[in-house]
């Protein structure tokens, strides 16, 4: 007691003595020592002990107040509180009586200190579940005697369900707080009473008013929980419940933004939970959408903006709920990232506002200072607004007034003094609204509102300035051609594209316009830069998401005009694949592509966030990761930060990581169905493997944007009994040859994320003759004594990229066999050098003054035969020519060798690397690997010579 103030001190005394007129302070020092702390913070739990003594007493016997509930043990105690239960008074008596003692209980150890923020909550919650399981199963059971179980027209039974919403739905209900319901049955009927019946309508319409009465009504012993039913579908003019049906075709019809906001808390607290959630499954959809929703962002604006002028107009500036930097901010912020990207990220779709910031923090969507400083501020709000409410258990949000009622708050938040609280109180809500501002404020707001005396591309875009004005404007703008510039952009904003918008979509496309034109007006080619982003716009446009994320995000719209400035393709690709918009948001992830490790890591979480047992889904996920990082090393070269041959080795890595959880996707998928192969080795049991090798420029470690893979399936089934050991058992071969079937359909099927990689698989054994999947023993069989010639030059690029590491060992044996044959080398020479000019002949360029960097005599297809030629030759003697497979290595080992002095190989390597880094450049331009002869003039010529050299018979 001397710890307290003195102004509480007294008062606690004075309760005392009241208490002690018609009872004993139970004989238990941890609850006595507690007691004064307690009861100056809650005039609350002091009165309720006063006018109940035992309740005190049975709190400290029984050892509640010292522990924290066990999930469920809330349920278990009001079902035993109730069992026997046989009127409504009765029931409505005991449910008033529970509830006192539970937050009486809850209270007493929040304020002692003997209880986090997250187990009040979750306290206050369980109880409140516990509560409307019992209140419907106590009212469903009356009304079933009277009038039969509800079922539907094919007679099976109906059950009803109660959806929570807002802090209940979210486990974090506090003192006070309404609860916010949502009532819904499983499907139409009646019910089958013999003597009368009620549409099951009518039956849950019933049972869903005596649920509220039984919580809502005011009594002697007061009330249970104030219950709002305004968030149903229609509200308060709505049906009080609907079945699930109706409720689906509402949401998908009719859902607002708000109402999205709304059901991401909600969640079945009572009845039939496995009716709700079904329900709440159907409706994700509409809650997360698949694509990054932008214009939500604009929507929780335009709410708390709403809520802004009402907490103006009725001066509720004090309000730690609704006022600036308030609990309600810190919600708006977590959900804000929910309504956005949870459709895309599935540790978004979770109810727990402190968990979803966790998550934003973990994954770098907030900084990390920002996300402690939201749950601290988060952690303090909430605790206040639990001691202002756990005072008087009155629902309140405003700090008081009163100085005995400050002194008593400040007090239960561990400070001396009401204007140290107010300080920390203070410092605290400055932190959230600085964060809330950094998500919410509009950074285009003041766009366009600006009075301005010259003509802007803002005009030339709204029409105000047309004709040659128009033009003078964007002459002036560093526009070349601003006649046909002008022609472009009225045709984009008068066509059909446009025109089909929505007042909202429009208004968002007005916004975003004056930007972008004045983003592209200082790209370096501002005519042909116009050109590519209203390509790309017209691909976007109806989908005003995308719109809004370029409005909202300037670092975005810059991006997005670099790019398209500096590759067509680019801008292509983005077209296509407009989800990739996201990825322009923030430049350090867009200019770092992740290496193989951090590839496979990225990839496992996306595929972890998508149902396990959708497959187009994942293939989807599969699409997506692809394109995304992609983009990142186009957007790394484009900008100059990338070598060439880095360049390869990412675009490498992102085949390999894919093909890997290709194999692994296609592998389970056939596995459910037939069991795993097997076989049997010299009697002993053995399972084969499968594996991918990688023939071309997958295999030579050249691979560029939008190349084919080459690719040959293998696998090491042999020996007897060669079946899978499932339910549907086929041979092992059919296994292996549907299983590359799969492979090949996961990716080259077009789907919205379009098409992962074309594959090439004709140099396979026996070429499309063969079988799509061949054993290791058909395969050294085949090269050993069928193959051609070009086969094993192809053989020198192969590459084992996925599978089993045994059967990639066996097969690195089969290539060093074939490839260190003795050949002759005259042979060679004249088999290799005819394949080379056959092809020369069919593919060279056919234009005077043309080079073909890849056909052309002197070009890449030259070096790399004579790498070939050279590893093919030499290999028996100098078996170091088969360590690499990609062709400047190989040229080094030719070296070593000594087939070509150092100063040649030096001169192929950089011949090499200038045709691959002038052939990236003209396909990021969308132009065909053909330049004007002078450009390799020299070079060509001085490969030719080498070429000359080694393979011409003089």
């Amino acid at each position: 007691m001397s710890r307290l103030p003195r102004m509480l001190r007294d008062q606690v005394a004075e309760w005392l003595a009241d208490y002690q007129d018609v009872g004993e302070l139970p004989a238990a020092d941890l609850p006595l020592q507690s007691l004064p702390m307690v009861w100056a913070s809650s005039s609350y739990v002091a009165r309720s002990c006063i006018r109940e003594p035992e309740l005190l007493h049975d709190l400290v016997t029984s050892g509640d107040l010292e522990r924290p509930y066990d999930d469920g043990e809330y349920a278990a105690r009001i079902q035993r509180a109730l069992a026997g239960v046989t009127d409504e008074d009765t029931l409505n008596g005991e449910l008033r009586r529970f509830r006192r003692r539970a937050l009486v209980r809850i209270a007493w150890r929040d304020l002692a200190g003997w209880a986090g923020l997250e187990e009040t909550l979750r306290e206050l919650s369980d109880h409140a579940d516990a509560c409307l399981g019992a209140v419907v199963s106590w009212h469903e059971t009356r009304l079933r005697e009277r009038f039969g179980t509800p079922r539907d027209d094919a007679g099976r039974a109906v059950g009803f369900y109660v959806l929570g919403l807002g802090k209940l739905g979210g486990r974090e209900l506090n003192y006070s707080s309404d609860i916010d319901l949502i009532f819904g049955f499983a499907a139409p009927g009646e019910t089958d009473g013999e003597r009368r019946s009620l549409a099951n309508q009518e039956f849950f319409t019933r049972l869903g008013q005596k649920v509220i009465n039984s919580l809502n009504a005011q009594l002697i012993d007061g009330f249970v929980f104030r219950v709002d039913m305004r968030l149903r579908p229609y509200g308060e003019s709505g049906p009080l419940v609907m079945h699930s049906d109706q409720l689906e075709t509402y949401y998908e019809s009719q859902g607002r933004e708000w109402e999205r906001y709304a059901m991401i808390k909600a969640r079945v607290v009572a009845g039939d939970r496995e009716a709700g959630d079904a329900m709440l499954q159907a409706l994700r959809p509409f809650v997360y959408r698949r694509y990054l929703d932008y214009g939500a962002l604009e929507s929780l604006r335009e709410m708390k903006g709403m809520i802004a002028a009402e907490v103006a107009r009725r001066r509720l500036e004090h309000n730690i709920k609704l006022g600036a930097g308030g609990i309600r901010e810190v919600e708006f912020i977590g959900q804000a990232f929910q309504l956005i990207r949870g459709g895309r990220e599935r540790g978004l779709q979770e109810r727990s506002i402190i968990r979803v910031l966790e998550y934003l923090g973990q994954h770098n969507a907030l900084p990390g200072f920002a996300v402690r400083q939201l749950l601290e501020g988060y952690e303090f709000l909430r605790r206040t607004e639990n001691r202002l409410q756990a005072m008087k258990d009155k629902q309140t949000h405003v700090l008081p007034e009163d100085p005995f009622d400050q002194q008593r708050l400040a007090y239960s938040m561990g400070f001396d003094h009401w204007d140290r609280f107010q300080e920390r109180l203070a410092e605290v809500r400055r932190h959230v609204h600085d964060h809330f501002d950094q998500v919410f404020a509009a950074p285009q707001a003041e766009h366009g509102r600006q009075e301005h005396e010259q003509p802007e591309l803002g005009d030339v875009w709204s029409g105000t300035v047309t004709g040659e004005a128009a033009e003078a404007v964007l002459g002036a703008n560093g526009f070349e051609a601003p006649s046909e510039c002008l022609e472009r952009i009225n045709a984009f904003r008068d066509g059909s594209h446009c025109r089909s918008l929505t007042e909202t979509g429009r208004g968002r496309l007005d916004r975003l316009m004056p930007l972008l034109l004045g983003a592209i007006a200082a790209a370096e080619r501002p005519d042909a830069t116009l050109a590519r982003v209203l390509d790309l716009l017209e691909a976007i446009v109806r989908r005003t998401a995308y719109l809004a994320l370029l409005v909202e995000h300037p670092m975005a719209l810059s991006q997005l005009v670099k790019l398209c400035s500096a590759s067509p393709w680019i801008a292509r690709h983005l077209a296509l694949y407009p989800m990739l918009l996201d990825e322009l948001l923030d430049p350090r992830t867009l200019y770092a592509p992740l290496r193989r490790q951090a590839l496979a890591r990225e990839l496992r979480e996306r595929l972890d966030a998508a149902p396990g047992d959708d497959l187009e889904q994942r293939m989807e996920v599969l699409r997506q990761f692809k394109q995304a990082n992609t983009l990142r090393v186009a957007a790394s070269d484009v900008a100059g930060v990338m070598p060439l041959m880095v360049v390869s080795d990412h675009l490498v890595d992102i085949a390999e990581v894919v093909l890997a959880e290709v194999l692994d996707l296609a592998w389970s998928h056939l596995e459910a169905r037939h069991g795993r192969p097997t076989c049997r080795v010299d009697g002993e049991a053995a399972y084969p493997g499968f594996g991918i090798v990688a023939y071309g420029k997958l295999g030579g470690l050249e691979l560029g944007y939008g190349s084919d893979l080459d690719l040959v399936f293998l696998h090491d089934s042999r020996g007897e009994d060669q079946v899978t050991d499932g339910d549907r058992p086929v041979d092992n071969n059919v296994f292996f040859m549907r299983l590359a079937q799969r492979i090949i359909h996961i990716l080259g099927a077009t789907m919205a994320g379009g098409v992962l990689y074309e594959t090439d698989t004709r140099l396979r054994p026996s070429g499309r003759a063969g079988l799509l999947a061949t054993t290791l023993e058909g395969f050294r069989d085949y090269q050993q004594e069928k193959a051609w010639t070009w086969e094993h030059q192809a053989l020198v690029r192969a590459r084992y990229v996925a599978g089993p590491e045994a059967l990639g060992e066996a097969f690195e044996g089969v290539r060093r066999e074939v490839l260190a044959q003795e050949r002759d080398a005259d042979t060679l020479r004249r088999e290799v050098r005819d394949m080379r000019e056959r092809m020369r002949s069919e593919k060279g360029s056919r234009e005077a003054g043309q080079f073909s960097i890849k056909q052309d005599r002197g070009g890449i297809a030259d070096i790399e035969f004579m790498v070939q030629y050279g590893v093919l030759s030499g290999a028996a003697r100098a078996p170091r020519l088969l360590r690499y497979t990609d062709n400047i290595r190989l040229l080094g080992e030719l070296s070593e060798a000594g087939w070509i002095s150092r100063d040649e190989a030096g001169l192929l390597v950089d011949a090499y690397r200038a045709y691959r880094a002038r052939v990236h450049y003209l396909t990021l331009q969308e132009e065909p690997a053909v330049v004007p002869a002078e450009v390799f003039g020299e070079l060509s010529g001085q490969v030719a010579e080498i070429w000359q050299r080694l393979m011409d018979d003089d």
